[in-house]
């Protein structure tokens, strides 16, 4: 059985006839992308977006809300640091030329 990590409830996939018919509003390149996917799989869209939304529900993600806010802004001398830390990588290659980035 599958939990909810952001809700500890379990969740048990049950298939059967009965459904919810439920509406959402996807993107146009999205869709596009879905269907192809749906397509390479050989499943329908409903069963891929189903599949995808119990994927998130029970595995979650492990990412910080403002993961990639923080990445994005990187602290003062950082990028001088990271340039000299390439440099003196570089510098001690012995095997081969160092790659230009």
């Amino acid at each position: 059985m599958n939990w909810c990590s952001s809700c500890a409830v379990p969740i048990k996939r049950v298939y059967s006839k009965y459904t919810m018919p439920t509406s959402v509003h996807i993107p146009k390149p999205l869709l596009v992308a879905v269907d192809r996917r749906a397509r390479i799989l050989k499943i329908s869209r409903n069963r891929l977006i189903v599949q995808a939304l119990e994927r998130e529900v029970t595995e979650g993600s492990n990412w910080s809300p403002d993961f990639f806010g923080q990445l994005e802004s990187a602290e003062t001398g950082v990028e001088d640091a990271a340039d000299e830390m390439l440099k003196a990588i570089q510098s001690q290659r012995r095997s081969k030329k160092p790659v230009r980035l």
